[in-house]
């Protein structure tokens, strides 16, 4: 898999996380470890994607 190809993914599974987060907060009972969960792994992917990008 190539560097662009890579980052692209990481960038298609940052906006799904980005919008299960939004759809949780909307989401009446959700439990806030589940969304704090979901911010964290965003927030992984998103240094990955800098980490990656930086190095270029």
């Amino acid at each position: 898999m190539s560097l662009s190809s890579h980052l692209q993914e990481l960038k298609k599974k940052h906006q799904t996380l980005s919008n299960a987060v939004e759809e949780a907060q909307r989401a009446p009972g959700i439990d806030d470890l589940r969304i704090a969960d979901l911010k964290k792994q965003k927030l992984r992917l998103k240094e990955e994607i800098t980490r990656l990008t930086v190095t270029q």
